[in-house]
């Protein structure tokens, strides 16, 4: 992977406030608002917080431009095989939210091909390369995504 996968978020996320700067959207109700913000943080914590618990247990490296040393298949990796991006996900819903902007929302299943595209379909080779059957076994039985 040549770039951080923070990076499409955060592009996907600047397009949409450029465009609501041009062409503003009225912000959700105030209650709408803080229960979004709160369900989302929520789940941006439980996918990234438990996958970066994971990760260092496991001593292997979460950065996509390092090698990894360990295949990691507990907490949130049970749910999906990329908890790290879903965690993001809801992170960039939940800012959204917070700062009552609603056009980077528009971008964010743009982003979330790109980062299927440019990102995990790098990634998960290498890791079949890396770990073989046992990713293998792991990719039958856990979706990419939820």
């Amino acid at each position: 992977v040549k770039f951080p996968p923070p990076l499409l978020y955060l592009a996907g996320f600047l397009a949409g406030v450029a465009l609501e700067a041009a062409v503003p959207v009225d912000r959700p109700p105030l209650a709408v608002t803080l229960v979004a913000t709160t369900i989302t943080l929520a789940a941006w914590w439980y996918f990234d917080g438990r996958a970066t618990v994971a990760f260092t247990r496991a001593k292997t490296s979460m950065i996509v431009m390092k090698p990894s040393t360990t295949l990691v298949t507990e907490g949130p990796f049970q749910l999906t095989r990329n908890p790290m991006y879903v965690g993001m996900a809801f992170l960039y819903v939940a800012i959204a939210f917070a700062v009552g902007v609603v056009w980077p929302l528009a971008f964010l299943p743009l982003v979330l091909i790109a980062v299927d595209r440019l990102v995990i379909a790098r990634e998960e080779p290498y890791l079949l390369r890396r770990f073989g059957a046992p990713y293998a076994d792991y990719t039958a039985r856990v979706r990419r995504w939820l």
